[in-house]
């Protein structure tokens, strides 16, 4: 079978008779200011639902097994306060990210009274969608999930059950940077925990202590089931605690390289001005080269501010033309 090179479709969508606007109908009543946008996907909900379920999972382990149990005070507190509010703008950054508009054209405005009103210049063109029978800004493509045209659209990725476009992609970098952050900090407590009890309370104060009570106890005592005391190093039995540790050691090491990974692709893509649906389909460049400052402060806002990391700054990107045509 013979491939047909992306932009051979864009020269198909030039030609006049590919845009038919007599077939579409008019575009929906817009809809009331504030109303929140939300993808109805299952499999998009599904996994939006477990990443908040695993980063709530990884706040019990380090609070209730690692931290709150712990005689160190002071290390409990700076490294409680440092996970929770990682962990807090990391669930902050996805709520963001899932419920902003990534930056969908009106759908259904590929109309004739549409068109005419777009006043085009002699040699302007227009791209038009089969799919949502709309009107389509360059570097626009089509989301079977979202049935959507999104403005600059790099991918759907369905653990924000969003796409991620134009308008939403720095609540995405920064929901991989922070999801990242507190996997490695996870990580590295762990480490330090293991280290701890295995020195002290599971190896030398364990034994001791036992055999130390099992001579001082009555036979009836030696029935019941042994209590933590205080000084333990967890709230739970040394077994459980054993497993909990690992499944969130697990947890935190594959989202870890994840997470680092969609991090540094989206850097790279946002330095380069190029999505990944436009590096994948190895689309032509029909668009200014910018510096990779510029491109920064295309997505994080200008300028440069403390902003760029907070999920509840919007972005100012400028007054763009929310249609551009090639000549």
């Amino acid at each position: 079978m013979m491939l047909i090179p992306a932009h051979h479709f864009r020269d198909i969508e030039r030609k006049p008779e590919y845009l038919q606007p007599e077939k579409c109908v008019p575009p929906p009543h817009p809809s009331p200011v504030g109303t929140m946008w939300f993808i109805r996907d299952g499999c998009g909900i599904a996994c939006a639902v477990v990443t908040w379920f695993l980063v709530l999972y990884a706040e019990f382990v380090v609070l209730f097994v690692m931290l709150i149990p712990s005689r160190d005070y002071v290390y409990s507190i700076i490294n409680g306060i440092m996970f929770n509010l990682l962990a807090f703008l990391a669930l902050a950054s996805h709520c963001r990210a899932m419920l902003t508009d990534p930056g969908a054209v009106p759908k259904g405005n590929a109309t004739k009274e549409f068109i005419e009103s777009l006043q085009l210049k002699p040699g302007q063109v227009v791209y038009k969608c089969p799919k949502c029978c709309s009107i389509k800004p360059d570097r626009a493509h089509h989301c079977s999930v979202c049935k959507r045209c999104i403005r600059k659209m790099d991918h759907h990725c369905p653990w924000v059950n969003n796409c991620v476009g134009e308008n939403n992609q720095k609540y995405f970098v920064l929901f991989t940077m922070y999801i990242a952050l507190i996997s490695l900090h996870a990580l590295i407590m762990v480490g330090f925990h293991f280290l701890h009890c295995f020195e002290e309370d599971w190896t030398t104060h364990g034994p001791i202590r036992e055999e130390t009570a099992g001579a001082q106890i009555s036979l009836h005592e030696k029935k019941q089931p042994l209590k933590v005391s205080s000084t333990e190093c967890s709230s739970f039995s040394p077994p459980t605690t054993v497993i909990l540790l690992i499944l969130l050691c697990f947890e935190g090491l594959l989202f870890l390289i994840f997470t680092s990974v969609m991090f540094g692709t989206q850097v790279h893509s946002i330095c380069t001005d190029e999505t990944g649906i436009e590096q994948l389909k190895k689309e032509e460049r029909r668009w200014a080269k910018k510096t990779k400052w510029m491109n920064m402060k295309a997505v994080f806002g200008h300028p440069f501010s403390l902003g760029w990391a907070s999920p509840f700054a919007t972005p100012d990107q400028g007054k763009a033309d929310p249609y551009q045509y090639v000549v």
